[in-house]
């Protein structure tokens, strides 16, 4: 008898699992009918789109990458000088105070000479970037385009440039020194 009931109870447990399997079966077909199966014509469509899409993406990142390098290369080669000029800096200065003294001699070949190469001087540090900043007495004080050393007493010229003390000088956009100042308090 507990074969019986046994075996009944096994022929259930089967009949019950196979008709799990069935059902999954029924299910997992009508999933696949639910999205549609693409052709190969569509399959390769969108395969090819991928590729494109990856196709421009590099193409894109490899153009930005020319354009990078091509600036630095230039940026480089703009302040390649910048060591050498800012060396030649104090060279200028030693030169502008030498023709401040040499005017008040007499000997007018001496003053002509010494001008001759301060000229040529200035004119080959121009035409290799170097340029000015351009700051005189009265000019409003802005602490981006000069270095203030000290402060002076003056009523009328509160916030004001007193005096120049040393000239700045810039490469391109970029200022190498910054003009040394006297301001009014």
């Amino acid at each position: 008898m507990f074969k019986k009931i046994f075996k009944n109870m096994n022929q259930e447990s089967a009949e019950n699992i196979e008709k799990d399997e069935v059902n999954a079966e029924t299910l997992s077909e009508n999933q696949e009918e639910q999205q549609p199966e693409l052709s190969i014509e569509e399959q390769l469509q969108e395969d090819l789109a991928k590729e494109k899409d990856k196709f421009l993406r590099l193409f894109a990142e490899y153009d930005n990458f020319k354009k990078r390098t091509a600036k630095e290369r230039i940026d480089l080669f703009k302040s390649a000088n910048q060591e050498v000029l800012q060396s030649m800096l104090p060279v200028l200065d030693d030169f502008d105070r030498a023709m401040i003294e040499i005017t008040k001699s007499e000997d007018e070949t001496l003053i002509k000479g010494v001008e001759l190469i301060h000229e040529k001087l200035k004119s080959t540090l121009v035409s290799k970037g170097l340029e000015i900043v351009e700051l005189k007495a009265g000019d409003v004080f802005d602490a981006d385009f000069a270095e203030a050393i000290t402060q002076i007493p003056s009523p009328n010229m509160k916030g004001k440039i007193v005096d120049v003390i040393e000239k700045g000088y810039k490469l391109g956009d970029k200022i190498i020194r910054f003009p040394k100042v006297v301001i009014g308090q």
